[in-house]
């Protein structure tokens, strides 16, 4: 939102899917500064969770809770009244530090279903299916494939709206 403000001088809320995520803010305000939000928002996610696991090097749990945390402060955001985005950077940047295969399997996933369908919410979900698949195959904690599940289960919840518009054919393109 601010950074689309500070670039165009509009409010991304009041522009496009009015969501404030990265795909948003590339519809409003362009692909350059969707992928700077892009980046801010994974951020939002890798962050914490190296914090979490410089203070806890031997707490997986610990890491996952802060990585959840970081991405439902992300959808769920104080100063926004709980309007938030949908998550999928965050979570990528939570991946990003705890699986970082996984998060790339993700990513890329998301990349080719949005360059074949350019529908940024079925790369999304996608993508979410391949970082979980991936990461139970990692040798990781268990809480690590777990917290990808989660992930995408909540994942699900905020892009329903997206979901609902699929199946209507109605879904707003990248």
């Amino acid at each position: 939102m601010l950074v689309t403000r500070a670039f165009t001088k509009k409010d991304v809320r009041d522009h496009g899917s009015g969501n404030i995520g990265a795909t948003n803010v590339a519809r409003v305000a362009g692909k350059k500064v969707g992928a700077f939000v892009l980046l801010l928002d994974a951020v939002k996610g890798t962050l914490p969770v190296l914090a979490a696991m410089h203070v806890f090097p031997e707490g997986p749990l610990s890491h996952v809770a802060v990585g959840y945390a970081a991405f439902l402060g992300h959808v769920f955001p104080v100063w926004l009244k709980g309007q938030g985005g949908k998550g999928v950077a965050t979570a990528l940047g939570v991946l990003i530090v705890l699986v970082p295969q996984a998060a790339l399997v993700g990513a890329v996933i998301w990349g080719v279903i949005v360059v074949v369908t350019k529908v940024s919410s079925i790369g999304s979900l996608a993508g979410g299916v391949g970082a979980i698949v991936t990461s139970f195959f990692l040798g990781k904690p268990i809480e690590y494939p777990v917290l990808a599940g989660v992930l995408l289960l909540s994942m699900v919840w905020t892009h329903r709206g997206n979901i609902e518009r699929m199946m209507k054919g109605t879904e707003n393109k990248v």
